[in-house]
């Protein structure tokens, strides 16, 4: 089992959240291949909207990847690789109290430069605290 983080904006994580889906890099197939059934997931979202200026800086949905298949789906113009996530119940939880607890943005003024990754892998630390702050039991 293996922990992730891919940064998305908050409008495309709620639509994921309602579809019970996961998209990431702007619907590419590559960063969803690394996942496996049984990984969880945690999304950051910087932004309410890709191009918009409101910001957000919270861990917005968290959930289980549930099967290894990978599909396309039709959006018209748009045609997005899928994948099933189961998502758990849980609270947004900003990330600035948890800056200096976090591996991987401890002790850097530029914390938030492994987000411009799109998906990254945490370890179990990174991802238990965040899970709890999201007031989820995994």
């Amino acid at each position: 089992m293996k922990y992730w983080i891919a940064t998305v904006s908050h409008n495309h994580v709620k639509r994921g959240l309602e579809l019970g889906v996961a998209q990431i890099g702007h619907g590419k197939r590559t960063g969803l291949a690394r996942l496996h059934a049984g990984d969880w997931l945690v999304y950051y979202s910087p932004r309410e909207s890709p191009d918009g200026n409101i910001p957000v800086q919270a861990f917005t949905a968290i959930g289980q990847v549930a099967g290894e298949a990978i599909w396309q789906a039709n959006e018209g113009d748009f045609k997005p690789y899928r994948r099933k996530v189961n998502y758990a119940r849980a609270t947004d939880a900003t990330i600035r109290p948890l800056l200096e607890q976090l591996n991987f943005t401890q002790d850097k003024a530029n914390w938030g430069y492994a987000f411009r990754y799109g998906l990254f892998e945490i370890n179990e630390h990174d991802f238990s605290l965040i899970a709890r702050t999201m007031d989820v039991q995994p």
